[in-house]
């Protein structure tokens, strides 16, 4: 049998990603060209901010990528009623996938109850409308018991994935991270890197360990190199001196 990378198309490559459109500065015409460049590469999909949805929904109406957008973003602690609403007008809007931020404060203070009843009243919302939901657990801010915790009550409110970060707190997504997420929940829910997957390897490197999306940036380089390295095999450098989980505060996945 091959190595990993040599099991992987580009379709199976491409449709982990999710292209993010988060950063608060973008203008108009920026958030119409990442929509292009992800109708280009064929991802997953877009996450873009909420002002940007209808925008994303008519620009990719006729590809196969979906639109996202964030609910609650990103420190988590909207009230519950705020983030049923949000989630509403998106999935009116045209998105079809909610990245929503659990309630940080909330998790941390061991009130299980209402983060599990949270995550159920979006996931409620959003189902009805045959959309997916990913929960933020934003683990720069949690103990390895808390993220394990928190995974398990995202699955038990009947979200579809775990995702590490927002990308906007200090540290993002690392392999033990990911690993621990994955062992923490079902085979059938979803575990999302954000924030430090911008390298090839890297991200070759969180599939391997069963991650099923990833939140980046630097999409067309990522992806223009998988193309590169399919056309004319050569070794690959070490996927670990390329994931980036620490660096500086960047404000996008």
């Amino acid at each position: 049998m091959g190595s990993f990378f040599d099991q992987l198309s580009y379709a199976d490559v491409a449709k982990t990603i999710d292209h993010s459109l988060l950063k608060p500065e973008l203008d108009d015409s920026s958030v119409e060209a990442g929509c292009e460049l992800a109708a280009r590469y064929d991802v997953a999909s877009v996450c873009v901010r909420p002002r940007d949805v209808e925008r994303a929904h008519r620009l990719l109406a006729n590809t196969k990528v979906a639109v996202g957008t964030v609910v609650g973003f990103p420190h988590g602690s909207s009230r519950t009623e705020t983030k049923v609403f949000e989630s509403r007008l998106a999935l009116q809007n045209g998105a079809r996938e909610l990245d929503m931020v659990i309630d940080i404060g909330a998790l941390i203070s061991g009130n299980e109850l209402y983060v599990r009843e949270q995550i159920a009243a979006v996931v409620g919302a959003a189902h009805a409308e045959g959309a997916l939901v990913k929960v933020i657990l934003e683990n720069a801010y949690l103990t390895d018991e808390q993220k394990a915790r928190g995974c398990q009550l995202v699955e038990a409110a009947g979200a579809d994935f775990v995702k590490t970060s927002t990308g906007f707190a200090p540290t993002g997504a690392t392999v033990e991270d990911l690993r621990l997420m994955r062992r923490s929940v079902s085979p059938h829910i979803g575990v999302k890197a954000a924030h430090g997957i911008r390298t090839l390897d890297a991200l070759l490197e969180v599939l391997e360990i069963g991650v099923t999306r990833v939140g980046a940036t630097q999409t067309a380089a990522m992806l223009d190199e998988f193309k590169a390295r399919k056309a004319s095999p050569a070794p690959a450098a070490s996927p670990s001196a390329a994931f980036d989980a620490t660096s500086p505060l960047s404000g996008e996945e």
